[in-house]
């Protein structure tokens, strides 16, 4: 496992990759992983942190990176989900657990495994708001998701 840090909008972020995709991004402060090497010009964490920047720049909507997050079934599940809720968007905990066929009860293990996320900013676990429309937890602060979620509105507004 290689690791490297990128600094952004919210902060620095430590990114990690194993096998040659994306495993992890965390906020600071972070952990650098035991047994693993930084490696400044892996071609997996160059391309994130260049996809970072374009997103943060307000030029990137999505992102096109080999992703390897370690979860359950049902965390990896919550997580495509999260990838599809569109840019500058934003669902329930309950809205995906009906995506997920499930009823609007389940919001409470979707949001558990919504915290689980290991690869925040890629797979958009910030557009997952309470059902009133008020922000929830969010690994990286309250603070972070909010400056996320005004970003991805600052952008869509001004084009518009």
């Amino acid at each position: 496992m290689t690791w490297t840090v990128t600094d952004s909008p919210v902060g620095a972020l430590l990114l990690r990759e194993h096998d040659g995709a994306l495993c992890a991004i965390a906020f600071e402060p972070y952990e650098v992983p035991p047994a693993s090497e930084r490696d400044d010009a892996s071609p997996v964490l160059v391309e994130t942190a260049r996809q970072l920047a374009e997103y943060f720049a307000g030029a990137r909507r999505d992102f096109d990176l080999p992703l390897a997050p370690a979860g359950t079934d049902f965390q990896q599940r919550v997580w495509a989900e999260l990838v599809a809720v569109p840019w500058g968007e934003t669902a329930s905990y309950g809205e995906i657990a009906v995506r997920l066929g499930m009823t609007p009860a389940a919001s409470r293990a979707v949001g558990l495994a919504n915290g689980r996320n290991p690869i925040p900013v890629v797979v958009p676990c910030h557009r997952v708001i309470g059902a009133n429309g008020t922000l929830t937890g969010y690994a990286g602060g309250l603070a972070r998701k909010q400056v996320l979620l005004d970003l991805e509105r600052d952008v869509t507004d001004a084009l518009f």
